[in-house]
């Protein structure tokens, strides 16, 4: 692909050629999780029937397939994705947002109960996070 092509496919992104500011009266969501390979990031789109995000609580919980992400068995492959924190969509913009999940698989076939997905490790930070809410969290690349 020639310099000028590329070009021209990064002006359509940037300049919203691709009409989604005139859509207005809805919110693309991106939803972002990590799959059970530990490493590699998936997403899943969904349109809400909302003018704007406004809090966490005008995200609803998702799901996808699992079995396909390293995370679960065919026989009970439902994730439930919930929803953590959400961003501003660099890519879409408007009021179109990128939303960071929590993965939960059942325990059983009888969709009763849940637990952390095999790589939502954000849970268990999170306990020791909430202990000592007046202490601020490092991160490290170790």
């Amino acid at each position: 692909m020639a310099d000028t092509q590329h070009l021209s496919l990064y002006n359509q992104y940037v300049n919203n050629a691709g009409g989604w500011d005139e859509v207005s009266n809805v919110v693309v969501a991106e939803y972002v999780w990590i799959d059970g390979s530990g490493i590699t990031l998936r997403s899943k789109c969904r349109t809400l029937e909302v003018e704007e995000v406004k809090s966490l609580a005008d995200i609803p919980e998702w799901n996808y397939d699992g079995s396909s992400c390293y995370q679960a068995p065919t026989d009970n492959s439902e994730i439930i994705m919930r929803p953590v924190s959400y961003f501003r969509d660099p890519f879409r913009k408007g009021n179109h947002i990128i939303v960071m999940t929590e993965t939960y698989k059942w325990t059983d076939g009888t969709c009763q109960t849940l637990e952390p997905a095999n790589t939502n490790f954000r849970v268990h930070a999170k306990k020791i996070f909430d202990a000592a809410p007046e202490e601020e969290p490092w991160f490290g690349i170790e």
